[in-house]
């Protein structure tokens, strides 16, 4: 499908910048165009698309929607899914978290939401996708939505609304008012200029990361030795996927930033599993994510949620080593 982009990249630095593909930077260099050009067209028809799914389901539907009685348990999972097609990092859904939380939407539902938004997204499947493939690509989308509703409905199980912040507490106690949900009839043609302009926006976005993420994806792919990673995360030890989410959570990074980095990962011969279960750390659980919660979280929820987490990430690890 994009070999041309292959031989774009092959001809642009080996014949036009004569550099030889034997050496490092050579590898290097082809490794950042092919990839840069490969993601971005692949993350905009991608973005593109979801625009279209959020432009026909927007958020406060979903909040009236998630507040209806007799769903079973499955509004544990319809959070995940929005989570999963909205393009946020753990940072900014925090203030969309809020919104649900004020907007009456039970904590363990809103937690599904918090859990599967930054994990799942179309940059990252967007990325995936170019990178992994197909079916790595299904089974990270599908485990990501997995372990927002299970950890959410774990999390709900906890009876935690008393470790709520006293912030939160007062909101809920004065029942804020909720304007009623009214929708401006247009029709696809009419939105479609709005959708493009919001995924460009998205693109734009997150064209940094990108470019900085495949930037240093491309230098370790050229220059770290191939045993390096291989030594410490690679060989299938047990003990290898919670030394890759310990080492995480105290990085922040979003998935446009780091999923070249797991690419070169796999490249060097760290399971796939192990590699997913890094990003995941790093995407889904963070310090700066940790201060923003602190607003609507008491410390204690805070830990139970960050360890329920880095739990399912774990155990998803294992799995994903497991099946592919």
């Amino acid at each position: 499908m994009f070999d041309w982009l292959q031989h774009f990249a092959d001809w642009l630095i080996y014949s036009v910048f004569n550099i030889g593909a034997e050496t490092h930077l050579g590898t290097a260099l082809n490794f950042f165009v092919f990839d840069t050009l490969k993601i971005l067209i692949l993350l905009f028809f991608i973005v593109f698309l979801m625009g279209i799914i959020n432009a026909y389901f927007p958020i406060e539907r979903l909040k009236g929607y998630l507040n209806r009685k007799k769903l079973y348990g499955l509004e544990y999972f319809f959070s995940s899914v929005f989570g999963a097609i909205t393009p946020f990092c753990s940072c900014s859904s925090v203030p969309l978290f809020i919104g649900f939380v004020q907007g009456g939407i039970p904590l363990g539902v809103t937690f599904s939401f918090l859990v599967t938004s930054p994990l799942v997204n179309e940059v990252a499947v967007a990325m995936f996708l170019g990178m992994f493939g197909i079916k790595a690509t299904l089974i990270y989308a599908v485990s990501g939505i997995l372990l927002g509703t299970i950890g959410g409905w774990l999390l709900g199980k906890f009876k935690l609304e008393p470790l709520l912040s006293d912030w939160v507490k007062k909101i809920l106690d004065n029942k804020m008012q909720q304007g009623e949900y009214e929708e401006v009839k247009q029709t696809f043609y009419q939105r479609l200029p709005g959708i493009s302009r919001g995924a460009w926006d998205i693109v734009k976005g997150v064209l940094l990361y990108v470019v900085l993420g495949i930037a240093i994806g491309a230098a370790m792919h050229g220059y770290v030795p191939e045993n390096f990673f291989n030594t410490y995360l690679g060989g299938g030890q047990w003990w290898t996927v919670p030394l890759a989410v310990l080492v995480a959570v105290p990085m922040y990074a979003n998935a446009a930033g780091i999923v070249p980095i797991v690419q070169v990962f796999v490249a060097k011969g760290v399971p796939l599993g192990t590699a997913i279960a890094f990003m995941m750390a790093t995407v889904g659980l963070s310090i700066p994510e940790a201060t923003l919660l602190k607003k609507v979280m008491s410390l204690k929820l805070i830990a139970i949620f960050f360890g329920i987490v880095t739990l399912c990430i774990i155990i998803s690890g294992y799995l994903f080593n497991l099946v592919l």
